[in-house]
């Protein structure tokens, strides 16, 4: 290892997470989430992750979302995902019949930010942990991504035809101002800003016709209409996402975000008062952006929502990795590959809390007791974020901005050397699991 001179401000700051962090065990062992026990009164955890391809943080929000799951009465697990591919999964996992499509979940650019080994391991736990309760007391999954205007359209559509053909009529009507675009719907944004006609005005009131006849259509089927609704709110999003990303990348993040957040308050209202949610997001989305470069340019999250809507009844955790390998893409819509992770930089939180030479830990600083810890590491540092691309090469420019910490997270999980997810899409199609949901 090679050593880096240290500052006389953060030897204070590695001394103090030294004497306050916990020791974690490997995510797989029995002992790994019982830490996490103190977040179990919160009504919504937001469970971070520094890449969106490193093995051991799926596995860890596996151990951590079990342990709120089984003891602490959690009923909801949502994700940044897309809500159609998560609807395949909820199905799976509630037991209720499968939703009939001729796309894999999942199946678009990143891919294996789900289909991978490590992911699948913990639906299938959810299932048959959930095989063993009564329907209504089921975990449900939930996807609140904003994505999928192809696939939404053709779920609203597929429930209109079965409930109401009048109605799925005039809603291919309104929808067909977004057909030529379903494949590609960046290019939608593209054709509005060249004068294209905007689609805002059918995609609402498709929206709205739904909902007016909300009454007459949970009478027939409540999770159905749910699951409908839902994904008219998603083509309701898309349409302004798309159509505002060539205009101001802070505003599409923001109308992202808040779709993510709105579509969480969504779930836990349908799920009632007892409502306990659990989030898997990346860091960037998970962490209060009110103390990062992105909230002090103008973007929020949704932790930053949570944050303002549940208190102190949300927890935020965030994650973390010095070194190791990682499942990414060199340039946007590019095959996976297993890339090596650089050591982080010395002028990093995470080049702290690898000199703490630490291989696992957790570092929390709610407690009054913990404000020496809390106040030491307030100085706002680099932090590193790699999402599904990867470009080591200009690390510094692309994966790295400035944050505060302790008022990002509300605690802190550091794993030293990570390793790549094992995705499961990329082999060859007669190599594909069959099993539903990830199977055709």
């Amino acid at each position: 290892m090679v050593k880096v001179a240290t500052s006389r401000q953060d030897a204070e700051c590695i001394a103090l997470i030294e004497r306050e962090a916990m020791h974690l065990t490997p995510p797989e062992s029995r002992e790994f989430a019982e830490p996490f026990r103190r977040f179990g009164s919160a009504r919504v955890v937001l469970l971070g992750e520094a890449t969106h391809g490193s093995s051991e943080f799926y596995r860890a929000r596996a151990a951590i979302t079990r342990e709120l799951i089984e003891n602490h009465g959690f009923n909801i697990v949502t994700a940044e995902a897309d809500w159609p591919d998560a609807a395949r999964i909820d199905q799976f996992v509630r037991g209720r019949a499968p939703l009939m499509s001729e796309e894999r979940a999942f199946a678009r650019f990143p891919s294996w930010m789900w289909r991978n080994n490590e992911f699948r391991e913990f639906v299938d736990w959810l299932h048959a942990h959930n095989m063993g309760r009564k329907a209504d007391a089921r975990v449900e999954f939930r996807g609140l991504d904003v994505y999928s205007l192809r696939a939404s359209i053709a779920a609203v559509l597929g429930y209109l035809d079965k409930v109401d053909p009048k109605a799925a009529s005039l809603a291919r009507e309104r929808y067909g101002c977004l057909t030529p675009w379903q494949s590609d719907p960046a290019e939608y944004g593209s054709a509005v800003l060249a004068g294209y006609r905007s689609c805002e005005d059918k995609a609402v009131a498709q929206l709205n016709s739904l909902l007016e006849r909300r009454l007459d259509y949970i009478r027939r089927d409540g999770e159905a209409f749910f699951d409908a609704a839902q994904n008219a709110r998603v083509v309701r999003a898309a349409e302004l996402y798309y159509r505002r990303m060539y205009y101001d990348s802070a505003e599409s993040w923001n109308l992202r975000d808040r779709h993510m957040f709105e579509t969480l308050q969504f779930v836990m209202q349908a799920r009632g008062a007892n409502a306990k949610a659990i989030v898997w997001a990346h860091n960037s989305h998970i962490g209060n952006a009110a103390a990062t470069a992105m909230g002090w340019e103008g973007e929020f999250n949704i932790g930053e929502l949570a944050r303002t809507a549940y208190g102190d009844d949300a927890a935020l955790i965030g994650f973390g990795t010095d070194h190791g390998t990682v499942a990414a893409a060199r340039r946007w819509d590019e095959a996976v590959q297993i890339m090596q992770v650089n050591p982080a930089r010395a002028d990093s939180y995470e080049g702290l809390f690898h000199r703490t030479e630490a291989k696992r830990s957790l570092t929390f600083w709610r407690e009054p007791r913990r404000r020496d810890l809390r106040e030491a590491l307030s100085a706002p540092r680099l932090e590193r974020a790699i999402g599904v691309v990867y470009r080591p090469e200009t690390e510094l420019s692309s994966h790295y901005f400035k944050v505060v910490l302790p008022d990002q997270f509300d605690a802190y999980v550091w794993i030293d050397e990570t390793s790549a997810v094992t995705p499961f899409g990329a082999l060859k199609s007669e190599e594909l699991p069959e099993a539903y949901p990830f199977g055709v």
